[in-house]
């Protein structure tokens, strides 16, 4: 693919957290540079789900982009704490982790629709893409050096380069990889602890709660409930395919937390009668993201779909932006005239390894907190204690402190190494 002149025309394809974040960083670091369309499927830009917890190394690149003050509006205040992990049986604190925080750098507790609101308006304030909805993709096809996105209304669209943010279950990248499939404020008067991120630790289940969004009063306002348990496939109620609409009784919440602890048993007596119930989605990695000699790009969950039990997804989506905002700028900023697809494998080496890292670890930590581990699931509950407390520490500090823009300028230098030709 030979240097194409300014302006790139970008389809970016999914209206998400992932998508909006790489369109502002994009447009931040490229700013004329690029011509982008966010193209969703929806009839609306909207998110599924309630919280979303964003660590400091997520919040630098927020900040970065100018958009802090808006997300610190909206974030619940955890105390300093990230989380505090706590038996099932008596609620006696396991480990409590401190949060990690910058001066006004920290923790980001938010609701997902609040925060794709905030990114949604941010991309029309500044021009920075065009947003198109009712646009599910159903493939893509080369034509040149362009490429033809095929929309499920009948109508197509040519770029130079389609960002692939359209989910797990992403079109985009089925054009390329054949997926390996899934692997397996009514508590404010009486609350216990001194935080409101707690995680209580089961064996085969546990119980993980954080604060989302402010009233208007500046005091937290939603308790985001997440409530684990570890079904054998066989035994799923409905099977298992994957869904984001599904629906419990809380009466069987309550049956599935039997024995847990009073604050526990309080918090799922105060829940809607009928709670979102899904499947935990996970991939196998991917080792490939660049497609189409350097016209086809993934990020976010498109290409690295992870378990939650880190609250590190959404931020590995936003590095993906981020760094493939940084990847663009030098494109056309490059004097030796490398091909895009030259700087997007840039953007592959620096995220693919940390993100399958984050996914692996994901996968294990959901494993440690229902101690399932192999070091663990055979031990009594009393012994896996001082284990889990081990394990939990320290955890999250190589996610939270990454330098995300000295990772690129090493890759970057890297492949400058192995091409034999100066990058400037």
């Amino acid at each position: 693919m030979s240097h194409l002149k300014p302006p790139l025309e970008i389809a970016i394809v999914g209206g998400g957290l992932g998508g909006l974040f790489a369109a502002l960083a994009l447009h931040h670091h490229c700013k004329d540079h690029v011509s982008i369309t966010v193209y969703e499927q929806a009839p609306e830009y909207k998110e599924i789900g309630a919280g979303v917890g964003i660590g400091v190394n997520a919040a630098k690149l927020i900040d970065k982009l100018g958009l802090l003050d808006d997300a610190l509006a909206i974030a619940g205040s955890r105390q300093h704490i990230w989380l505090s992990f706590r038996r099932f049986d008596n609620g006696d604190e396991i480990h409590t982790v401190p949060a990690k925080e910058e001066g006004r750098l920290r923790q980001l507790s938010v609701q997902r629709a609040e925060w794709l609101d905030v990114l949604v308006n941010t991309v029309k304030k500044r021009g920075a893409a065009k947003l198109e909805t009712n646009k599910g993709c159903m493939g893509l096809k080369e034509e040149g050096e362009r490429m033809v996105i095929k929309f499920r209304d009948g109508t197509t669209t040519t770029v130079d380069l389609v960002v692939g943010a359209d989910g797990i279950h992403s079109n985009v990248r089925a054009d390329y990889i054949v997926s390996p499939g899934a692997l397996a404020s009514k508590v404010r008067n009486w609350w216990p602890l001194p935080s409101y991120g707690a995680n209580w630790l089961s064996r085969g289940r546990h119980f993980l709660v954080f604060p989302i969004g402010k009233d208007e009063n500046g005091d937290n306002k939603t308790l985001n409930i997440v409530a684990f348990v570890t079904t054998r496939k066989e035994d799923l109620a409905g099977g298992d395919k994957e869904s984001w609409t599904l629906t419990a009784d809380k009466e069987d919440v309550l049956r599935e937390f039997e024995g847990f602890e009073p604050t526990v048993r309080r918090v799922i007596e105060n829940m809607d009668a009928k709670p979102a119930k899904w499947l935990l989605h996970d991939r196998q990695p991917f080792q490939q993201w660049v497609f189409g000699g350097g016209k086809v790009v993934l990020l976010g969950d498109a290409a690295h779909a992870m378990l939650p039990h880190q609250g590190a997804g959404a931020g590995q989506a936003m590095e993906d932006g981020y760094i493939l905002g940084r990847a663009l700028q030098d494109y056309f900023a490059d004097s030796s005239q490398h091909p895009l697809d030259h700087w997007l494998r840039i953007y592959q080496a620096v995220r693919l390894p940390r993100a399958q890292r984050t996914q692996d670890t994901s996968r294990e930590l959901g494993q440690i907190y229902e101690m399932q581990t192999k070091e663990l699931k055979d031990r009594p509950y009393e012994e896996c204690l001082p284990l889990v407390k081990d394990k939990v520490k320290d955890r999250m500090n190589w996610i939270w402190n990454e330098d995300l823009d000295a990772a690129y300028e090493k890759a970057k230098a890297n492949s400058a190494n192995v091409n034999g030709k100066a990058i400037s």
